[in-house]
């Protein structure tokens, strides 16, 4: 496994060896399931090697799914970097009227990401490579703990191309860990015009709010 990079290392992904950022990672897809608490309750997904954080739901994705607003009843929903779906099926989960998409680089989760959206019975949950996301689509949230380890460029690249989809009033939470960059990351969302806010902060993480431009 690579080193944790702080923010603002500019590591661009492609130096990164096999690990969730691959589009098709090399480690063997031995799929297992495992326990999680997802919209309340324990459930079963599954998970697999090459994909982030496939033992467990890391900390970061935790503090979010536990202190982010309820989402609306209804809408259309994007989790940023899906991996093996938590943030996804959550909002599937608590919000059965909306659209849920899930998007990542890594093939490897988006299928374990519609396995486990089937196995739920979700009806409402679309996991896609970026280019499979129709370009009209708008998003009225977006939840993501992004990717912070492929550096500083990629991260705000990625950032430039999906945040601008929010609908006027969308709104985004990210959740950044205060020693890898939130503070950095909200002043630089700032000043790109997205009017930020620190949410909340547990556990050495940050939920940064984040509102569509001009909002």
């Amino acid at each position: 496994m690579p080193a944790i990079l702080p923010y603002g290392a500019g590591v661009a992904s492609r130096t990164v060896s096999d690990h969730y950022f691959s589009a098709t990672p090399a480690s063997a897809d031995e799929r297992r399931t495992i326990n999680v608490p997802l919209a309340g309750r324990t459930r079963a997904v599954q998970v697999a090697r090459g994909v982030f954080s496939a033992e467990r739901i890391d900390q970061g994705t935790g503090v979010l799914l536990q202190h982010a607003p309820q989402p609306p009843a209804a809408g259309t929903f994007l989790d940023l970097g899906c991996g093996w779906g938590p943030i996804a099926l959550t909002l599937g989960l608590r919000s059965p009227d909306a659209q849920v998409w899930a998007v990542d680089v890594n093939e490897r989760a988006l299928d374990l990401t519609r396995a486990n959206a089937e196995s739920l019975g979700l009806t409402n949950l679309h996991a896609v490579v970026a280019d499979q996301l129709p370009d009209d689509v708008r998003f009225d949230l977006i939840w993501s703990n992004p990717p912070i380890r492929v550096g500083k460029q990629v991260l705000h690249d990625l950032l430039r191309e999906w945040l601008p989809r929010l609908t006027p009033d969308g709104v985004a939470y990210l959740v950044v860990q205060r020693n890898l960059g939130s503070d950095s990351l909200q002043r630089w969302l700032i000043d790109q015009g997205f009017p930020t806010e620190r949410f909340t902060s547990v556990k050495g993480f940050r939920v940064l709010r984040v509102s569509a431009a001009g909002g």
